[in-house]
């Protein structure tokens, strides 16, 4: 196993920072992701096809660019603990290249809400962690790469993202989107910009999806998550 940790800097300049092609661990998952969106079937969709050229074209010039890794303190949240389950799960399957590949950088990682309010009961059960874009140590203006995890029995609210478009690609456990179908391993789902999306996760196992999202520069640094509020909210703010 190589070493993928990135060296703290006392004067973190792109200079002292480690580049992507010399923390090979780091490399490796980006090359799961090109390789999930260059290989994967677009099951007949102009859409998802469109979209997987998109994130793969920004992605190998990201690669080739060969950009610094900035450290990120490692963050857990409660959610983290069914990480190892999740990714047990994800190496007995169809994605398990990806999940190989992300234990072997899980320690480098910071689990984060994205939102600024978030209900007691979900921030038990939900996290995400960016591994490329804005705030990734990976850095990238023009795609977010990362990966969400869901505790078993878990609903993620109804929400949408402005100016975003979003992809989640299975590595382990069954969900579903919009109570529409039950989603196994490798199963992509394309969220255009505004869809308004919930997520609901099995009874018995977590859930680990990977994550894209392409748009605007400025709207990927700032995407303003917050969840849609619920029918009974609306009604009683008359919406």
């Amino acid at each position: 196993m190589s070493d993928t940790s990135i060296p703290p800097a006392a004067a973190e300049t792109n200079e002292n920072l480690p580049r992507l092609k010399e923390m090979p661990d780091w490399l490796y998952l980006l090359r799961e992701f090109e390789a999930l969106y260059r290989h994967g079937s677009a099951g007949g969709s102009a859409s998802i096809r469109a979209h997987r050229k998109r994130v793969r074209d920004t992605l190998s010039a990201v690669i080739a660019a060969n950009p610094p890794i900035t450290r990120r303190e490692p963050v857990t949240r409660p959610v983290t603990a069914h990480l190892g389950r999740a990714l047990d799960l994800g190496e007995r399957g169809a994605m398990q290249g990806m999940a190989r590949a992300l234990r072997e950088v899980r320690g480098g990682l910071a689990w984060e809400y994205g939102y600024e309010k978030l209900p007691k009961a979900l921030a038990q059960k939900y996290a995400y962690s960016e591994v490329l874009g804005p705030q990734g140590p990976v850095r990238a203006d023009q795609l977010i790469l990362g990966f969400v995890l869901f505790a078993p029995n878990t609903t993620y609210p109804q929400h949408s993202h402005r100016d975003i478009e979003e992809s989640y690609i299975s590595v382990a456990g069954a969900w579903s989107e919009n109570d529409a179908a039950v989603y196994a391993p490798g199963s992509l789902i394309l969220n255009k910009p505004g869809d308004e999306h919930r997520i609901t996760t099995g009874d018995q196992d977590p859930c680990l999806l990977a994550y894209a999202w392409v748009g605007p520069s400025e709207r990927l640094s700032a995407p303003g998550m917050k969840l849609t509020a619920t029918r009974k909210a609306r009604a009683a703010n008359g919406i």
